[in-house]
């Protein structure tokens, strides 16, 4: 899940919208639903925001679910926290989960109130980034991802130059569809960077499901999967029979 990209809206309820192409797709695993389809599951009818909210459950465990258990270096709960969340979103009373956790009904109270702090205080700092950049953040520069090999100015880019290259180079995104690799190094970055989230973290893939899916967004699937790993996004075991990508 790219944190960067998505909006808190997004974040919480585990989709995006892609009003371009009138899409809702999964922050997990990147399927997409189209807005005006009709998706039949487990014998019931779903239009497409439906459709991706029974996806995201029944697929993935639900959304909170998924929150809770981030593996990135911006969850930072502990262990106990993430119970107590667990317990709270369950909608237990107090001193349910206070006999089960072997506490005080106050501590439990204690907890809570704690919670609603912190949440006060991300707002808070939130609002106040905001209104800081305000009008910037289209020029906010890309944060480089912790795979990245040789990292010199090519990877130094904003969001905006981003997107203009996607833009450029691809012929559609949903399916994703590239017309050219191109041969300017930010470029090819740019590009490699938007492949990538076809993949999911923490994912193990054979050889040919690598191929496999890389053969529906470009016919030279094997520059593109030696560039992923060359440029740092996907790593692989040195016999090449498994593949992942890189958090």
């Amino acid at each position: 899940m790219d944190i960067q990209s998505l909006t808190v809206t997004e974040l919480k309820q585990g989709y995006q919208y892609l009003s371009q192409e009138a899409v809702f797709v999964c922050n997990y695993c990147q399927q997409s639903f189209e807005a005006g389809r009709v998706y039949q599951f487990a014998e019931e009818m779903f239009l497409g925001k439906q459709a991706v909210e029974w996806h995201i459950t029944e697929e993935h465990g639900g959304n909170f679910r998924q929150l809770l258990s981030d593996e990135s270096k911006y969850n930072t709960l502990t262990d106990k926290q993430k119970q107590l969340l667990t317990a709270f979103q369950s909608g237990k009373k107090d001193a349910q989960i206070a006999e089960e956790m072997n506490v005080s009904h106050s501590t439990i109270r204690h907890q809570k109130f704690s919670f609603r702090e912190k949440a006060k205080q991300a707002k808070l700092y939130l609002a106040q980034y905001e209104n800081a950049f305000l009008g910037h953040l289209q020029e906010e520069i890309i944060p480089i991802h912790n795979g990245a090999t040789m990292v010199d100015e090519r990877y130094f880019m904003t969001i905006e130059e981003r997107e203009q290259i996607i833009k450029e180079n691809f012929e559609s995104l949903h399916p994703l569809k590239l017309k050219r690799l191109p041969k300017k190094e930010k470029k090819k970055i740019a590009i490699l960077s938007r492949i990538i989230k076809e993949f999911v973290t923490g994912r193990t893939y054979t050889e040919e499901e690598i191929k496999e899916i890389l053969v529906g967004i470009y016919n030279d699937h094997v520059t593109v999967r030696r560039y992923l790993i060359d440029y740092g996004y996907m790593n692989r075991t040195p016999d090449g029979k498994a593949y992942w990508v890189n958090d």
